[in-house]
């Protein structure tokens, strides 16, 4: 299966905004070339803002720019992103409901070669818990760049996680903010044995599991979770309705992510539930990605056994 860079699908869709909205402004932190956001700043150069390492000012700048009627996308690794900044999107860009859209790169474990420090594995916990903040999670670069675009339509801060490495294209180029979505049917009455639900780079470990599962005579619903708030509660709900097992599957802490948040909607749910992510702990460095996805457990194989337990 083709793939393709997160990275690049983003740095041509804010190329693509801009030549349709002049009030489109980018801004970042040093990091343009590995966010892609130089692709905009090839293209509009007087829209382009270059902060240097100083993440707080880039939130903050952008902040004035928007009160004067600009959509401000700000770019950084999603480390300091969530991170550095975390006073300036709360006190400033959520409470005043400003247009501020911000790109988390390099998030989870996908930054591999520079460890705990660059590897933003508790960022979609912090931006979900900022009232007024919508957190965006694509499973690729098709709907990535839908996510871009909707970022650009909403009015108000906009949160993006952004993948380092090259990923394989499974959306089929429709995107609801807010809403699940269906990679792969269980069956043809919409029913199955179990679901997996996932997003951004463990959609490709939930697909390989669900073929794992098929070989064994277990039928899988693959579900996107393309959207990590507003959280689609009640398509979880519904879907524990036509499964005998739900597993989560991300590369974020288990605390406040996609574990969680499935976990709290079906609180009254009878289906059983478990999740495949990293535990309360950070990152480190690896010689590849896949070192640390087997590392930490982060595996077709894991996720498959979890159904397996669980339906057992």
């Amino acid at each position: 299966m083709e793939k393709c860079n997160q990275r690049t699908a983003y740095g041509e869709t804010l190329v693509a905004l801009g030549a349709e909205n002049p009030d489109i402004v980018v801004l970042e932190a040093d990091l343009g070339k590995s966010t892609m956001s130089s692709m905009f700043q090839a293209a509009y150069p007087d829209r382009y803002f270059e902060m240097g390492i100083a993440e707080a000012n880039m939130i903050s700048t952008a902040a004035g720019l928007t009160a004067s009627g600009k959509i401000a996308f700000c770019s950084s690794f999603a480390v300091f992103a969530s991170g550095r900044a975390y006073d300036q999107i709360r006190q400033t860009v959520a409470i005043g409901r400003l247009n501020v859209k911000i790109c988390g790169s390099s998030c989870g474990l996908s930054d591999f070669g520079d460890g705990s420090t660059h590897q933003a594995v508790e960022d979609i916990a912090i931006m979900t818990a900022i009232p007024n903040m919508t957190v965006f999670t694509p499973a690729d670069a098709e709907e990535l760049r839908m996510a871009v675009r909707a970022a650009a339509a909403i009015e108000g801060p906009v949160y993006i996680r952004v993948i380092r490495c090259d990923v394989p294209t499974y959306t089929n180029g429709e995107f609801t903010p807010g809403k699940l979505s269906v990679l792969r049917p269980g069956s043809a009455n919409g029913y199955a044995d179990a679901t997996i639900i996932s997003h951004g780079i463990m959609t490709e470990a939930a697909m390989n599991a669900a073929d794992i599962l098929q070989q064994k005579g277990i039928s899988v619903m693959v579900i996107n979770a393309g959207t990590m708030k507003p959280f689609d509660s009640e398509g979880i709900v519904e879907l524990s309705k036509k499964v005998k097992a739900i597993v989560t599957a991300e590369d974020h802490s288990r605390i406040g992510g996609l574990a969680s948040a499935a976990a709290f909607a079906l609180r009254k749910s009878a289906t059983p539930m478990d999740y495949v992510a990293i535990e309360d702990q950070f990152g480190q460095s690896a010689h590849s990605l896949g070192d640390l996805l087997e590392h930490y457990g982060l595996t077709a194989e894991a996720i498959a056994g979890k159904i397996t337990a669980l339906l057992n």
